[in-house]
């Protein structure tokens, strides 16, 4: 218990620390502030250890993970960054399980624990397209941050029947010349680090959702400091999700740098399917802007709701502006 308490994040602390001192500049009170929340945070009750979903199907080191033993199946593509436990974060804050007392089987897939050296669209074309059919019959999908970019391209395989994305970026312009330089200059700085490592970890990754929105960051610990324990346990299980997961490839890490350095749509080109398609943005999303999504406001595909990047998903209004809409989409 010593152990996990002192591992727990924010990683690398250090680099967390310069960030928000940068933040608060002469505002010591407001530093005494973020630091008071990051000392709650890390003296929160550890949560139990996570049981993963029983395994369905496996290509390489890509499983498919069932969340329910019968329904209508609904395959899960989490980001390829961050552990896919967003989906399904506990009691209340479960899409996954409102998704399966909708009356669908959620099929979770999981990248697993360590990264096989593939780059992106190798990855959707050897394992994700392979594994989803082998379910036998194109399925609804939905995909969530990256994990929407990923499944929006294997689904030009002809795997899924409609698909909804969450928070998925796909015009990468649409971070803007400053998103998209503190994105490139991230990965010339943890490139270096990362190489004689042979993957990106955690520790390398952070920064760069950090360098996106480093107000965010600071806020958040801020509100931590005067918050009740009940928000304080919901905001540690969240952050340990935010801190943990697995590394990435470093070909994956060097492909989305370039989309990002080349202002690219899509992955691979901007061709989509040519089946139903949901694009619900975030509207108050720092880590995929509503610019950078597939679709421009008005258009009849997508559903803005207002909140984060994480809020959308798990938030206290989540299951109104995004689980209920969603579940009934993917059902009709």
């Amino acid at each position: 218990m010593a152990e996990a308490r002192r591992n727990r994040g924010p990683h690398p602390l250090p680099v967390f620390l310069a960030t928000v001192q940068a933040v608060c500049g002469d505002d010591r009170g407001r530093l005494g502030r973020v630091l008071a929340g990051l000392g709650r945070y890390q003296q929160a009750p550890l949560p139990p250890p996570r049981q993963p979903w029983p395994e369905v199907a496996r290509v390489g080191g890509v499983t498919l993970r069932a969340g329910a033993e019968q329904g209508r199946p609904l395959v899960l593509v989490p980001s390829l960054i961050n552990a896919p436990d967003v989906l399904d974060l506990g009691p209340g804050q479960s899409l996954a399980a409102h998704l399966a007392g909708a009356g669908f089987r959620p099929l979770l897939v999981d990248w697993g624990p360590q990264p096989e050296a593939l780059g992106l669209p190798a990855l959707v074309e050897t394992r994700l397209v392979p594994l989803i059919a082998s379910l036998g019959e194109a399925v609804p999908m939905l995909g969530y941050c990256l994990g929407g970019t990923l499944a929006l391209s294997a689904a030009r395989a002809g795997v899924a029947s409609r698909l909804a994305v969450l928070a998925s970026p796909w015009r990468f312009e649409g971070y803007g010349a400053s998103g998209r330089g503190a994105l490139v200059g991230w990965w010339q700085q943890a490139q270096p680090l990362a190489q004689p490592l042979g993957v990106v970890p955690m520790d390398l990754l952070q920064p760069a959702f950090w360098a996106l929105d480093p107000e965010g960051l600071a806020a958040k610990y801020a509100r931590l400091a005067d918050a009740d324990e009940a928000a304080v346990a919901g905001f540690a299980r969240l952050e340990d999700w935010a801190n943990g997961g697995a590394p990435i490839s470093l070909a994956a890490a060097a492909d989305l740098a370039g989309l990002f350095d080349g202002g690219a749509h899509g992955l691979g080109g901007d061709g989509l399917p040519a089946i139903p398609i949901l694009d619900v943005v975030a509207m108050a999303d720092r880590i995929v802007p509503a610019a950078a999504a597939l679709t421009d406001p008005g258009d009849s595909r997508r559903l803005e709701i207002m909140g984060g990047h994480v809020g959308m998903v798990v938030g206290g209004r989540a299951r109104e502006r995004l689980w209920a809409p969603l579940a009934a989409w993917l059902a009709a």
